[in-house]
């Protein structure tokens, strides 16, 4: 069951509604203060009353009063802004690292054990730095009821850091539009108890996590979906981004590499060349792939069981 955002799940939902409330507060006695003041000069300065216009000399005291009231507001808000924003860059030194590998369109955790996870799972009381890598485009990750948003940009290093303090689940969104599926792209963070995360962590590591009788096909389409392969490619021949995996195994593809059309089989080489090399074929009629390479990401042994899973989809 998720969570409510009137909790304090995060080290930041204290300082960051203090802020909030703060600017919102000052903002609504700003706008009815104004509106007051205006109506008061429209009604006690209007023609009837006033055929004549009456010339107001200027109030040194007044002059001085909307300037230091103003200037001392926008420095409170500043520096609960700056107070807010400098403790995000300085995570401490003992916090758990974890990387987001951002894509179009999904997350993957990445842990320091080489464990990987479609969810993001983190023991409670423990400080969490994220480091932030995007394989394609600029994404953005946003945790609602922690307060805390950053975006992922290719190329550049970047992180986020957090204390979870209550147990529970918390949803994940990409703040930053990515594409056809962005509204699509997003996950769940499950603060767990310091032991059940120490047993969950100390499991073998693994790109999914499948029932034990799991067949290769199984375990294939488990490791496709952990790795967002499904927000791209369809298994039922619905038309997406790129081909379906709909009676794809063994058909003829005609694709364009080093600008010539040619046309292949689709058998295992080709997919794990797919898989690895995603920018040397490109099928016909489809845009040039945005598909980063999951060279760092699976294995030959995931490209197998993939293979099997795919080979499911063809009409018996």
């Amino acid at each position: 069951m998720y969570s409510t955002t009137g909790i304090e799940a995060s080290n930041y939902v204290s300082t960051y509604n203090t802020a909030f409330y703060f600017i919102a507060g000052v903002s609504l006695l700003l706008l009815i203060g104004l509106t007051i003041t205006m109506l008061y000069f429209v009604f006690r300065y209007n023609k009837k009353k006033n055929p004549v216009a009456t010339q107001i000399e200027g109030n040194t005291f007044l002059e001085i009063t909307w300037t230091v009231i103003p200037l001392v507001l926008a420095l409170v808000m500043f520096s609960l802004g700056w107070s807010g924003w400098k403790s995000t860059t300085k995570p401490p030194k003992d916090a758990m690292n974890i990387t987001v590998v951002a894509r179009m369109w999904s997350f993957l955790f990445v842990y320091e054990n080489g464990k990987q996870s479609p969810d993001l799972i983190v023991p409670v009381n423990t400080p969490v730095k994220i480091n932030l890598v995007s394989l394609d485009v600029i994404h953005s990750l946003f945790i609602p009821d922690f307060r805390i948003k950053s975006d992922i940009i290719p190329g550049r290093e970047k992180f986020m850091w957090f204390l979870p303090e209550i147990e529970g689940k918390y949803k994940i969104f990409c703040a930053e539009y990515c594409g056809l599926q962005h509204s699509y792209m997003h996950s769940t963070v499950n603060v767990m108890s310091k032991d059940k995360f120490k047993s969950w962590y100390a499991e073998s590591a693994k790109a999914v996590t499948v029932a034990g009788n799991a067949s290769p096909a199984d375990i294939g389409e488990a490791i496709m979906r952990a790795q967002g392969c499904f927000a791209c490619h369809t298994p039922d021949g619905t038309k997406l981004i790129g081909p379906s995996y709909f009676n794809l195994f063994g058909s003829q593809q005609t694709i364009i590499r080093d600008g010539k059309e040619m046309t292949v089989t689709v058998d295992p080489e080709y997919i794990k060349r797919c898989i690895l090399q995603p920018n040397t074929d490109i099928v016909k009629g489809f845009p040039s792939t945005v598909m980063q390479s999951y060279r760092s990401t699976l294995s030959d042994n995931d490209i197998l069981k993939i293979i099997e899973y795919l080979k499911t989809l063809n009409d018996k």
